[in-house]
């Protein structure tokens, strides 16, 4: 099943720990099949993995993802911001999530690592593809954005400004997840990107969420995923 390869990645994006290098190895054996192209970039993240102490990798991971944030995981924020669609769109995850029982642990059902394992568990797969279309592709092209050269040096010298400090600064590895995400999309784009550029020629019955930002917006959202109870 296409789907459980993203499941596999999502041991990617975990709080490091003891495991990750197991999940590494796992991802590389199955994109060097499934999507070789996306090899080039795990291989950078790989690396970084087998050279750095489980304490650095925690650094890195917090600084990337927690504490000033070059990106954030939770890709409702991401797609929608503030804007009460995210509201929407978290209420609709939190009932897909449910449904399939699936364990968001401690995080919020639209982070990535929850969204990647829920994506082989949906049974609907309209319902899937256009959540790989609508939300998890457009929003893995906005986190590989704050990744970006002049974006990352804008980001420290305002960082420097607010607060005397940069946690990333002269930290070679600082964008080592970029690659790591970069690996993802490919995997994404190897498998949805014909679908993607039809999208917006899906019925309305098949919209996964109304007014998606970065994507095409439908006129009357999915019954069954946008229904309030």
């Amino acid at each position: 099943m296409k789907a459980e390869r993203y499941a596999h990645m999502a041991g990617l994006f975990r709080y490091p720990d003891a495991a990750l290098p197991g999940a590494v190895r796992a991802c590389r054996e199955m994109l060097r099949t499934a999507c070789p192209e996306a090899v080039p970039d795990l291989e950078r993240f790989a690396q970084w993995v087998d050279t750095t102490a489980l304490y650095d990798q925690e650094e890195i991971y917090t600084r990337t993802f927690h504490v000033q944030a070059i990106c954030y995981p939770d890709l409702g924020y991401v797609i929608f911001g503030e804007d009460y669609k995210r509201g929407e769109f978290l209420v609709n995850m939190k009932r897909e999530q449910a449904e399939v029982g699936n364990d968001c642990g401690g995080e919020l059902p639209d982070n990535l690592v929850n969204v990647l394992t829920l994506l082989p568990l949906m049974k609907d797969h309209a319902i899937r593809d256009e959540l790989c279309t609508r939300i998890v592709m457009p929003a893995l092209r906005l986190m590989l954005k704050e990744f970006e050269t002049a974006r990352m040096q804008l980001r420290e010298k305002m960082l420097m400004r607010k607060h005397n400090a940069i946690v990333l600064q002269g930290c070679e590895d600082g964008n080592v997840y970029g690659n790591a995400l970069s690996a993802l999309l490919t995997l994404f784009q190897s498998e949805h990107l014909e679908v993607e550029n039809h999208v917006n020629e899906l019925p309305a019955s098949q919209a996964f969420i109304h007014g998606a930002a970065t994507c095409g917006t439908c006129s009357t959202p999915h019954p069954k995923t946008l229904k309030t109870n």
